[in-house]
């Protein structure tokens, strides 16, 4: 059973899979920082300094924050905002990864020319 075990690890794509999670957990966590640390406070200094993360529309004030209910849409514009800016992240990689095909030939190729003129020449005969 272990060297079973051991030859899906190494022969399929399981060992690639896991790496590509571990890489976009470390992804997920840079840009929650990038995002919050980074890119939220210059825009909320424009905005007049306005915490995104506690905006919100209180339903029922209980007096404890803890448990008061409450539509959190500042929390849901930052995580807007992170799709946002992984999204771009994998765009740009995907480009750089993602080779475009070739144009195709203007015209025929030299060898589909020697065969026409082959054709033109026995139907000449």
């Amino acid at each position: 059973m272990f060297s079973e075990f051991k030859a899906f690890l190494t022969k399929s794509n399981a060992m690639a899979l896991a790496i590509g999670i571990i890489i976009g957990v470390a992804m997920g966590v840079m840009v929650n920082s990038l995002v919050k640390d980074i890119i939220m406070p210059p825009i909320s200094l424009i905005l007049g300094g306005i915490d995104f993360s506690s905006l919100k529309i209180v339903l029922k004030d209980t007096g404890d924050p803890a448990t008061q209910v409450a539509i959190r849409y500042g929390a849901f514009l930052l995580t807007v905002v992170q799709f946002v800016v992984i999204a771009l992240v994998v765009f740009w990689i995907g480009r750089l990864l993602i080779k475009e095909e070739p144009e195709a030939p203007a015209g025929p190729s030299e060898e589909a020319r020697l065969l026409a003129e082959i054709r033109d020449e026995l139907r000449k005969s």
